[in-house]
């Protein structure tokens, strides 16, 4: 029912290194990083750097290679919106020169944002209102960070990634599955910036070992239930792509999910967690190495702040 038409990423050009955490904090050294989270550097915005400046750079990189005048809507996924009134991705249809009878909406979602969008746009498209939708993550969670939080640092770097979804009806037509749990919203949360604590600088806050659990008593049961739903088993997958959060993390799930070494996709090294554009951004790094091949089942999965998580199946 939908396909993914083209997709592309952009990383802003300043690089957080492990060698630099390690001489801002002596009790921790590169190698430790690197053994725990699995990256060796992210890429962090200047300070007038946006998630709008991101995503017209990912999304000027797509339109070398598909036509932006075939875009009818536009999905934007974000935590760190330019404003907080107007819509950013308003913002983007005029700053990509878009038509101007096209639909454009914002939502807000972390790790989770890109299998949400996926859900949205087979919805639009299901109903006739689009056909070929510009799917938009784009997270700038750097600004969020005290400059003495060494772990989140370590893990967090911003992106964007673009993806077009596309009306295609000799692809089959995958159910997803969607969940949420908002009792462990302060487990991960920026507090301060919005309405009920405006006066304060907005910093993100987070309880790590709180989403290891959430992710290991949600995510095996989120597969299996995908699996099911569209008949399928899980030999019958071809590569897994969950949200990039830390290779720690995602080695365990692959192993509590019983996935093989070989159908699971993971490479972060040099990105970090992007949060909502670690899926996609993961997808073109695997479309480039040839990991993902014509006629390939695909599994997503995004989980995270909310608690919010999803999955469901791409094919190419």
């Amino acid at each position: 029912m939908i396909n993914i038409a083209a997709i592309e990423y952009y990383l802003p050009k300043n690089i957080l290194t492990n060698e630099d955490i390690a001489n801002e904090f002596p009790e921790w050294n590169a190698d430790k990083i690197k053994s725990k989270i699995g990256v060796e550097s992210r890429h962090f915005v200047d300070d007038s750097q946006t998630a709008l400046d991101l995503a017209v750079e990912a999304c000027e990189k797509l339109f070398k290679k598909y036509d932006r005048s075939k875009i009818d809507f536009i999905l934007f996924c974000t935590q760190s919106p330019d404003y907080f009134l107007p819509t950013t991705a308003c913002i983007l249809q005029d700053k990509l020169n878009l038509p101007k009878n096209i639909g454009a909406l914002d939502f807000n979602l972390g790790c989770s944002g890109f299998v949400y969008g996926l859900t949205l746009a087979k919805g639009l498209i299901s109903i006739g209102l689009a056909k070929n939708i510009l799917l938009v993550t784009s997270d700038t969670y750097t600004k969020f960070l005290d400059k003495n939080d060494k772990s989140n640092r370590s893990i967090f770097g911003d992106g964007a990634a673009v993806s077009v979804i596309e009306k295609d009806d000799s692809k089959a037509d995958f159910q997803y599955v969607v969940g949420t749990d908002g009792a462990g919203y302060n487990n991960l949360i920026v507090e301060n910036g919005g309405a009920r604590n405006a006066s304060e600088k907005p910093v993100l806050y987070m309880k790590g070992p709180k989403i290891f659990t959430f992710a290991l008593e949600n995510i095996p049961a989120l597969i299996s239930e995908t699996l099911e739903k569209n008949k399928l088993r899980l030999e019958d997958i071809d590569l897994f792509v969950f949200h990039q959060a830390s290779s720690y993390m995602l080695n365990y799930l692959k192993n509590l999910c019983n996935i093989p070494d070989e159908k699971f996709f993971l490479d972060m090294k040099d990105i970090g967690n992007t949060v909502s554009a670690s899926i996609p951004i993961a997808l073109k790094l695997a479309l480039d190495q040839g990991k993902i091949k014509e006629g390939f089942k695909v599994m997503v999965a995004g989980f995270g702040v909310g608690y919010s998580w999803g999955a469901g199946i791409l094919e190419f």
